[in-house]
């Protein structure tokens, strides 16, 4: 989280959220994600352990749970009718096997080295209900954004190439949507 990120760069490895952003908005998560790894990346240079980080960005896909966390109450509320409109807002999304898959790979690799952003892609919310309306129609999918007097939020690009590089293909946006959904419906957490 940055406020000085534009949407027409490309975030890097490099980029760290912006400790008071997050402070002002409140957004403990963020805050203490940051605190943990720059305390992580200090303690392993000061006892000479090599570290790699893996950064995943919003995790969706199967669930292993029979309850609903954090990551895809957004999606079960955008199905179940407890919204009539989707926020003006993006998001980033990885599949879960992919965030899996992303930590067996680099833990295999002696050459990996540093922090790896861990995203398949980024939508407007507009975007996310619009896949969802297509795979799921029987649902009432909001089709009204509840801030049309904005312009249209812009999404941000996360960089994966670094993981690409180290032989990860990322599963697409659609099909993690698709499968949060089935995952959804299998747990009984929407009717089929």
């Amino acid at each position: 989280m940055d406020p000085n990120t534009s949407p027409d760069e490309i975030v890097y490895e490099t980029r760290w959220s912006d400790l008071d952003f997050c402070k002002k908005t409140k957004n403990w998560y963020c805050y203490g994600k940051v605190l943990a790894e720059r305390a992580a990346w200090e303690e392993s240079k000061k006892r000479g352990v090599d570290m790699v980080v893996i950064n995943p960005v919003l995790v969706i896909g199967p669930l292993l749970q029979p309850t609903i966390n954090a990551s895809t109450v957004h999606i079960l509320k955008y199905l179940n009718g407890a919204v009539k409109t989707y926020a003006n807002s993006v998001q980033a999304y990885v599949h879960v096997n992919d965030v899996a898959a992303a930590h067996v790979l680099l833990f295999e690799n002696p050459s990996a080295a540093g922090r790896y952003i861990c995203s398949e892609s980024s939508l407007h919310r507009g975007e996310v209900v619009e896949i969802l309306a297509k795979f799921f129609p029987e649902y009432p999918v909001p089709t009204k954004c509840s801030d049309e007097i904005k312009p249209r939020a812009k999404a941000l690009t996360f960089s994966n190439q670094k993981l690409k590089d180290m032989g990860l293909d990322f599963v697409p946006v659609k099909q993690c949507l698709y499968e949060t959904v089935k995952s959804l419906q299998e747990k009984g957490q929407l009717p089929v």
